[in-house]
């Protein structure tokens, strides 16, 4: 293959290829970019089982110097003693960088993610992200550094003193961020750039599965000029290094996107010295569709299966409808799966690409049959597709489910696989949307607006879509539950990686 990226530095060449080639630089670290000294792994594509890279990971000892690097760059007072202004010179730079690599990056997300080209997914893989560096840094911009505290008079003046009481923001520290491999530039993204343009220090630690973007963000810092340590980015398939992100006492941050059963072991590490925590974890989102819009519901099962293979935590991947009307909704999706192309990701032509893994491709297998066992019922899909011997593959997948008790109605399964279950009323459909540890997402459907919105009221989730969704840099998300801790996006998302300091002046 090509080389895709090749850049010149100290007469020296680094470079990342995408194709049948290799990682060369496995760590940026301190503003230099370093071999791998640890285990040695391959990077596979999940469209046919073909090696996308060979990368030479990172040992423990180079994990451990990206984070002195950080612990550096911020106690030296460089980065965060800038202004917000002159940091936001910097992100405008480095944005710039970004930007220039679409190309790659789109590539990485075809041959290491397993994205369709045509997927509409593509735009949060690639896109999206790129135009959101100058807008993290316009939100900031707007923030204020500081805002009073709105004490009673009496509080702020006796006959003894007067006092002023304000909430301060300032950089928070070092931040550990681990990205997730469903879309890795993105979730990466919304970690690095809101922490560097908080004024923090970051260490990166891409999913060994779909490690090749994370490689851009480096080059990019070094093109835009940040200082050393500012960023690093440290790539490797063993946990050594993720276990020192969440362990160290020298990282003040820890910034995950993840499944819930790694969410909880990175909680674990972080507590003994209580590093803030931002994590998003899994999701299994309801759709109720109110019966005023039960016409609609048919596309549920298209959209999710269609969305990058199902692989997205805010999926609505339980389908609430009607008990009346379940066996039409039924009919519809599998008379609109039918004729779904599902194929490698490179095809123009593929609708429905492979899941990440062949032990994704199992997950889907198992909560298939447990579903079933349990009282489901296969409408469409439910295996492996013919005709596609290698790839990580699964048809598109409609599950009837009796109840919402059952297996697949419970786990977050990660692939293209959807549940349907009929409600007697709106109360018992509400009723089943909250009966689940997870509160990411949810969604209702309906033509009279007023309903809809009443409905969506009484989800508990920390995000609740009405007649439609939006994927912003403004507003934020996050989950309740078993789906995580904190904010991303939005001013909220922001503050996360500052600290809030209350500042009481007397005289």
């Amino acid at each position: 293959m090509p080389r895709l990226v090749s850049f010149e530095k100290n007469n020296s060449k680094y470079r990342i290829t995408c194709g049948r080639g290799a990682l060369d630089y496995a760590a940026y670290i301190d503003g230099a970019f370093v071999k791998g000294e640890g285990t040695r792994f391959a990077v596979e594509n999940p469209s046919d089982e073909s090696v996308v890279a060979e990368v030479q990971g990172v040992s423990p000892a180079q994990a451990d110097a990206a984070i002195a690097a950080a612990r550096r760059a911020f106690d030296d007072g460089g980065w965060p003693g800038l202004s917000m202004k002159e940091r936001a010179a910097h992100i405008t730079r480095y944005g710039a960088a970004l930007r220039k690599r679409a190309d790659f990056l789109k590539d990485c997300a075809i041959r290491e993610a397993g994205c369709p080209v045509s997927s509409t997914v593509m735009g949060a893989q690639v896109h999206a992200p790129l135009r959101m560096t100058d807008e993290i840094a316009d939100l900031f911009l707007r923030l204020p550094g500081q805002e009073d505290n709105p004490l009673p008079v009496h509080e702020r003046a006796n006959p003894h003193f007067t006092v002023q009481s304000l909430k301060r923001w300032s950089p928070l520290g070092v931040v550990s961020a681990i990205s997730a491999y469903n879309v890795p530039f993105y979730t990466a993204f919304w970690k690095v750039v809101p922490a560097l343009m908080a004024g923090d220090t970051v260490i990166l630690r891409p999913n060994p599965l779909t490690p090749m973007s994370a490689m851009v963000f480096a080059e990019a810092a070094e093109e835009a000029g940040l200082p050393p340590g500012v960023l690093n980015v440290i790539v490797e398939q063993a946990l050594d290094g993720a276990r020192a992100m969440t362990t160290d006492p020298r990282v003040d941050m820890v910034s995950f996107t993840g499944s819930c059963s790694v969410g909880t072991q990175v909680a674990a590490q972080a507590a003994p010295t209580m590093k803030r925590l931002v994590l998003e974890l899994g999701g299994k989102s309801a759709q109720i569709y109110l019966p005023d819009a039960v016409g609609r519901a048919a596309s549920a099962a298209f959209t999710v299966c269609t969305a990058h293979a199902g692989q997205g935590c805010v999926l609505g991947t339980r389908v609430f409808v009607p008990e009346d009307n379940k066996a039409e909704v039924l009919d519809g999706m599998a008379r609109m799966l039918s004729a779904v192309k599902i194929g490698p990701a490179s095809d123009p032509e593929t609708q429905l690409g492979p899941v990440i893994s062949a032990a994704q491709r199992e997950r889907c297998e198992h909560f298939t049959r447990a579903a079933v066992e349990a009282g489901g019922k296969v409408v469409c899909g439910g295996k492996r597709p013919e005709g596609l011997a290698r790839g990580f593959y699964w048809e598109p997948t409609v599950l009837d489910l009796p109840d919402n008790r059952n297996p697949a109605a419970q786990e977050e399964i990660f692939g293209p696989v959807v549940g349907v279950i009929g409600y007697r009323d709106l109360d018992h459909a509400v009723e089943m949307a909250n009966d689940s540890k997870f509160g990411l997402s949810g969604w209702v459907h309906g033509a009279d607006k007023v309903k809809a919105l009443e409905t969506g009221l009484r989800i508990r989730s920390g995000t609740v879509n009405v007649n439609g969704a939006l994927m912003s840099s403004y507003a934020s998300s996050g989950g309740i539950k078993m789906s995580g801790l904190g904010r991303e996006r939005g001013i909220e998302g922001l503050r996360e990686f500052q600290m809030m300091t209350t500042l009481n002046i007397g005289g």
